[in-house]
């Protein structure tokens, strides 16, 4: 029976489950963004999300609790040394999952799962949305003033008419 087991066995006995997960982990914190199946991507983000949570807290015991989990001192390094710094005063939410459509053979839901903070393409956006709401605040003023000087040009031309 399985009664409240509602994580996804993905088909896999434990031990393969886990390498599976713990090699997806280490590929993510490496490359900073990986493409794989939608299930897998949603059981890594279960997995990966509270072993990101403590590198925020650079300690032996928190060193020693990732590599267990992980098993590679160059992924552990980088999570602890780069990516802490960058997640430092996010409370959660570390990855985000991009679908991107269905695999051509077995039509399986294929994604990007990628770290959040990694991602410059979003990043630059935010900051050019930035620029967006000051040039929009510029037109409101421009836009009030030709509107203001319309009405005086209007009874200038019905004079002219009049005659």
């Amino acid at each position: 029976m399985r009664h409240n087991k509602k994580f996804n066995h993905l088909s896999r006995k434990k031990g393969h489950r886990d390498a599976l997960l713990a090699n997806m982990t280490i590929s993510l914190i490496m490359h900073k963004r990986i493409f794989t199946t939608l299930a897998k991507a949603k059981a890594l983000r279960m997995y990966a999300e509270p072993l990101i949570n403590r590198a925020k807290e650079d300690s032996m015991a928190n060193r020693r609790l990732v590599f267990s989990y992980l098993q590679n001192k160059y992924a552990v390094s980088e999570l602890f040394r780069e990516i802490s710094q960058k997640i430092a005063d996010r409370p959660g939410g570390y990855t985000r999952i991009l679908k991107t459509g269905n695999r051509l053979g077995d039509n399986a839901e294929m994604c990007f799962i990628e770290l959040v903070d990694y991602n410059q393409a979003l990043l630059d956006a935010k900051k050019s949305e930035g620029k967006k709401t000051r040039t929009r605040r510029s037109r409101k003023k421009s836009s009030t003033a030709a509107a203001e000087a319309a009405p005086v040009e209007a009874p200038a031309a019905e004079a002219p008419a009049a005659e």
